[in-house]
Protein backbone atom coordinates (compact mmCIF):
# COMPACT_ATOMS: atom_id res chain seq x y z
CA UNK A 1 0.00 0.00 0.00
CA UNK A 2 1.36 3.29 -0.94
CA UNK A 3 1.82 6.45 1.46
CA UNK A 4 -0.85 9.12 1.42
CA UNK A 5 0.34 11.78 -0.15
CA UNK A 6 0.30 15.38 1.60
CA UNK A 7 -0.73 18.14 -0.89
CA UNK A 8 -1.66 20.74 1.17
CA UNK A 9 0.10 22.16 4.09
CA UNK A 10 -3.19 23.66 5.68
CA UNK A 11 -2.84 21.73 8.93
CA UNK A 12 1.02 23.11 9.47
CA UNK A 13 -0.01 26.61 8.35
CA UNK A 14 -3.10 26.70 10.85
CA UNK A 15 -1.07 25.75 13.68
CA UNK A 16 2.03 28.17 12.98
CA UNK A 17 -0.34 30.87 12.64
CA UNK A 18 -2.12 29.64 15.81
CA UNK A 19 -5.43 29.52 13.86
CA UNK A 20 -8.31 26.98 14.50
CA UNK A 21 -9.30 24.74 12.20
CA UNK A 22 -13.11 25.59 13.81
CA UNK A 23 -12.10 29.61 13.06
CA UNK A 24 -11.12 28.75 9.37
CA UNK A 25 -14.06 26.86 9.16
CA UNK A 26 -16.89 29.41 10.21
CA UNK A 27 -14.52 32.38 8.50
CA UNK A 28 -15.50 30.45 4.75
CA UNK A 29 -18.54 29.16 5.42
CA UNK A 30 -17.35 25.60 5.99
CA UNK A 31 -18.45 22.62 7.75
CA UNK A 32 -15.39 21.60 10.60
CA UNK A 33 -15.84 18.15 8.85
CA UNK A 34 -14.74 19.88 5.76
CA UNK A 35 -11.53 21.46 6.31
CA UNK A 36 -10.74 18.71 9.06
CA UNK A 37 -10.86 16.58 5.47
CA UNK A 38 -8.53 19.29 4.09
CA UNK A 39 -5.97 19.60 6.76
CA UNK A 40 -5.49 15.68 6.59
CA UNK A 41 -5.41 15.70 2.92
CA UNK A 42 -8.34 13.12 2.04
CA UNK A 43 -9.87 15.86 -0.08
CA UNK A 44 -8.57 18.97 -1.70
CA UNK A 45 -9.97 22.53 -1.36
CA UNK A 46 -11.08 23.86 -4.16
CA UNK A 47 -8.40 27.13 -6.12
CA UNK A 48 -11.01 29.83 -4.78
CA UNK A 49 -10.94 27.98 -1.26
CA UNK A 50 -6.75 28.07 -1.34
CA UNK A 51 -7.26 31.62 -2.07
CA UNK A 52 -9.34 32.69 0.48
CA UNK A 53 -7.53 30.56 3.01
CA UNK A 54 -4.22 32.82 2.37
CA UNK A 55 -6.21 35.68 2.48
CA UNK A 56 -7.74 34.65 5.50
CA UNK A 57 -3.79 33.70 6.94
CA UNK A 58 -2.33 36.36 5.33
CA UNK A 59 0.29 34.40 3.83
CA UNK A 60 1.35 33.46 0.31
CA UNK A 61 -0.83 30.97 -1.35
CA UNK A 62 2.22 29.06 -2.12
CA UNK A 63 2.71 28.41 1.70
CA UNK A 64 -0.15 26.10 1.61
CA UNK A 65 1.04 23.87 -1.25
CA UNK A 66 3.71 20.76 -0.49
CA UNK A 67 6.78 21.84 -2.68
CA UNK A 68 7.25 19.69 -5.52
CA UNK A 69 11.14 20.48 -5.59
CA UNK A 70 11.80 19.23 -2.18
CA UNK A 71 11.76 15.66 -3.45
Amino acid sequence: MMDKINYNRIKAVLAEKNVSSKDLAKHLSKTESTVSRWCTNDVQPSVEAFYQIANYLNIDIRDLFVSTLDK
